[in-house]
């Protein structure tokens, strides 16, 4: 494993009537292992997920915040079995003084999943599946509000995907039932799907405050991601997300919704994206709205790589050097999983319908009449939107790249500086280096010419987002994007010091800001 699983249990370790087998996931409380069952109960099936939660030893403090959410899951899971639910067969707790670690902890004898939606959306980014997972989602959200519950952590990792393909809502340990308006839950939360009303909320004795609209929330977030494989907050890192998710909360920014997200899903998403947990639509509309524009699909069929088959001796083999893959399969609501690496494809409806559809994506923040390449507008639009300044459009980052480079993705020029200038950008490989990963993490090793186009765009409007508030917010004369891109071709520094465009790259400046009205579509600024 790479990592320590958080309660480590040895194969072939007993509890009850379940013999521990393979891991599947771990998180910071909790494991999930694969079980096996040994004896005679036909009621129970013959695998199941072992999620052990180390309730038996730690700290007083530890223990209590355990005890509380081990209390959680196991109340909701006694209480509601909905066909949309994960089931739970039977709570136990590990009687082993001689192994002190184990000692005591609750095990949750869980209904066995064949991967997650993590899982799924790294295999198959914006699945052809999706409307009809989302319906089935919706409807586990519809039956435990219906019951009375909120499940506060609704993510693609609490999503368990069946052998058939369906859905199961899963990690009710934040779970919380509603005491007229408002349910309490711990002081916890992903920040990608947690409602702007909630990221900086007080947190009061019994915890916070929580309505069935944060759930809403995060089915819009989770709604968006599905189907066009991209956040509906721009930013590059949660944080980024979470401070535009407050921007927007304040009424100085805006929704970004993908072009690719079809206009019955777009209304969908909006009515769940509100400012304000009041003008959020109710989850029984919801799942008539999210039914009806996902058609009376068929039960999605998981892609090959997560169904279960037959292991041969070498593949079991190499199970261990292979189980980080295990841990992203399954969830069960203790395993994080990133979705990193977006390939940006098109859709699956052939080669024509892809062309057809990047030639007019962003349509209506970038003109598709002035020569911007097909082949980058997703890049460009994309790049764009993972920025929370509004100033960062794809029309600036086009404008830009056409001043650069004419869009060449082949230039080379060694002469520049002790480096050279390469790719459609013109980045200096040292430079590249802090802005080619999307988590924000500088790459451990300089990149080396050739730079292609899916490096060089994105660093593009990571590095333009991270200038834009250090260009000085008053003394400053110009287009504050024309301002931006003087400050790539220089620095932020120099421009302000400047007061403007420094008198060197007036020339430049004046190109860019020539394409960037030039590219920006009619009505737009």
């Amino acid at each position: 494993m790479t990592e320590p699983y958080a309660v480590p249990v040895p194969k072939g370790y007993r509890v009850g009537v379940w013999e521990v087998r393979e891991p599947i996931a771990t998180g910071a409380f909790g494991s999930v292992y694969e079980g096996r069952r040994t004896g005679a109960d036909e009621a129970l099936p013959k695998t199941a997920a072992l999620k052990f939660l180390p309730t038996g030893t730690g700290t007083p403090r530890q223990l209590t915040h355990l005890r509380e959410l081990v209390d959680r899951e196991v109340e909701l899971h006694r209480r509601l079995k909905q066909p949309r639910l994960i089931r739970m067969y039977d709570t136990l707790v590990v009687d082993d003084p001689a192994g002190p670690a184990l000692d005591g902890a609750t095990v949750l004898v869980l209904e066995k999943a064949e991967g997650s939606l993590s899982a799924l959306l790294a295999a198959e980014p914006r699945p052809a599946a999706g409307p009809a997972l989302l319906a089935q989602i919706c409807e586990g959200l519809a039956q435990l509000h219906h019951a009375g519950w909120v499940h506060g952590d609704l993510k693609p990792a609490n999503v368990l995907l069946m052998a058939d393909g369906s859905a199961r809502l899963a990690d009710f340990n934040m779970a919380a039932e509603l005491e007229g308006t408002h349910a309490y839950t711990p002081a916890f939360s992903t920040p990608d799907y947690t409602p702007p009303e909630l990221l900086w909320s007080e947190i009061g004795e019994r915890g916070r405050r929580i309505r069935p609209s944060a759930d809403v929330w995060a089915f819009g977030v989770l709604a968006h991601l599905l189907l066009t494989d991209s956040f509906p907050l721009p930013g590059a890192t949660p944080t980024a997300r979470r401070d535009a998710a407050a921007a927007y909360a304040r009424g100085t920014d805006d929704l970004r919704l993908s072009p690719e997200l079809p206009d019955d899903w777009r209304e969908i998403v909006r009515d769940c994206l509100t400012r304000t947990h009041a003008d959020r639509i109710g989850t029984q509309d919801l799942l008539r709205r999210v039914e009806a524009a996902a058609g009376a699909g068929r039960s999605p069929r998981l892609p090959r790589a997560l169904l279960p088959r037959r292991r041969s001796r070498r593949t079991t083999a190499l199970a261990a050097a292979t189980a980080v893959v295990a841990v992203a399969a399954l969830g069960y609501g203790v395993s994080n999983w990133a979705n990193a690496d977006r390939d940006g494809g098109g859709t699956p409806a052939g080669k024509s319908a892809k062309v057809t559809a990047a030639a007019s994506y962003g349509a209506d923040e970038l003109r598709t009449d002035k020569g911007v390449p097909v082949a980058y507008r997703r890049l460009i639009v994309d790049a764009a939107h993972d920025c929370v300044h509004p100033e960062v459009t794809p029309a600036l980052i086009a404008a830009l790249l056409k001043a650069e480079s004419n869009f060449d993705p082949d230039l080379s020029d060694p002469s520049v500086g002790k480096e050279g200038e390469y790719g459609i950008a013109r980045w200096t490989p040292s430079l590249l280096r802090w802005w080619i990963r999307a988590d924000g993490v500088p790459a451990k090793e300089t990149p080396e010419p050739p730079l292609s186009p899916a490096e060089s765009i994105p660093a593009v409007g990571r590095y333009l987002c991270y200038m834009q508030p250090l260009l000085d917010r008053k003394g400053l004369s110009g287009d504050r994007r024309v301002l931006l891109a003087a400050a790539y071709r220089t620095s932020t520094k120099v421009v302000n010091d400047a007061g403007g465009v420094p008198p060197k790259y007036r020339d430049y400046a004046a190109r860019v800001a020539h394409h960037l009205k030039e590219y920006t579509p009619p009505g737009k600024t």
